[in-house]
C-alpha cells in the first residue's frame, strides 16, 4: 500500500520561511508527477506547485519567486521551500504524486493527509 507522508508544518512569522517534505512509501516502481496543493479555510483546494519526474516545474502565480519545488528520486521524497511567508499563505498543504506500482501498470494518482501552515505575527 502506498502511502504520501507531509512534514514540516507549522507557525511561522510573515517573512518566515518553511520547507515541507513529502516522503512515498510503499511499493514504488517510479514517481512521475509530484505536487502540493493547498487548502484555506472557506477556499478550494488549488494548486501550489508541481514538479515532473524529469524536473520540469510549474508554479501558482501566487507563489512564483518566494516557493521552490524539488525532489529526489532516489528517497521517493518531494520537498517544497517556502520563502517570504504572507499571511495568505495559511492553509493545510497536501502532498500529490502519480505512482507506478509495477512496469507495466498505468500512474495512480495518491494524496497525502496533510500539513498546516500557519503565518501569523
Amino acid at each position: 500500500q502506498v502511502q504520501l507522508v507531509e512534514s514540516g508544518g507549522g507557525l511561522v512569522q510573515p517573512g518566515g520561511s518553511l520547507r515541507l517534505s513529502c516522503v512515498a512509501s510503499g511499493r514504488i516502481f517510479s514517481i512521475n508527477s509530484m505536487g502540493w496543493y493547498r487548502q484555506a479555510p472557506g477556499k478550494e483546494r488549488e494548486l501550489v506547485a508541481e514538479i515532473t519526474s524529469g524536473g520540469s516545474t510549474k508554479y501558482a502565480d501566487s507563489v512564483k519567486g518566494r516557493f521552490s519545488i524539488s525532489r529526489d528520486n532516489a528517497k521517493n521524497t518531494g520537498f517544497l521551500q517556502m520563502n517570504s511567508l504572507k499571511p495568505e499563505d495559511t492553509a493545510v498543504y497536501y502532498c500529490n504524486a502519480d505512482i507506478i506500482l509495477s512496469m507495466l501498470a498505468v500512474p495512480m494518482n495518491y494524496w497525502g493527509k496533510g500539513t498546516l501552515v500557519t503565518v501569523s505575527s
